[in-house]
């Protein structure tokens, strides 16, 4: 099993998201983040437009077994748009993963 996680741009979340569900991935979990580095990002606060360091992305994590090249592939293929700071993706492999699920008050672990 292999964890993905994608950091991307925030245009590109929706058209991902779609694309995730047509492929058949059922779920995944995303958090709005921000990156800072070299880009910056222009805002518009009360018709002031300015420029900010800290970039909002998408961070989004899933869990694959036999579809994880075509999900990574997949990512990449939604996500680019040839600019710099199009995002990241990260793959690691997982010993175990458990599903956690309560019954009367007491927590009881499956193994996905």
């Amino acid at each position: 099993m292999k964890k993905i996680e994608a950091i991307i741009r925030k245009s590109k979340f929706r058209e991902l998201k779609g694309a995730l569900v047509r492929a058949g991935v059922e779920n995944f979990t995303y958090n709005l983040v921000r990156n800072v580095g070299e880009a910056t990002e222009s805002r518009v606060y009360r018709g002031v437009e300015y420029e900010v360091s800290a970039v909002e992305r998408i961070h989004l994590v899933l869990l694959a077994d036999k579809k994880s090249d075509e999900i990574v592939k997949l990512i990449v293929d939604t996500g680019i748009t040839g600019e710099a700071g199009d995002g990241r993706v990260f793959i690691t492999e997982l010993k175990d993963a458990f599903r956690l699920i309560s019954k009367d008050g007491k927590d009881i672990s499956t193994k996905l």
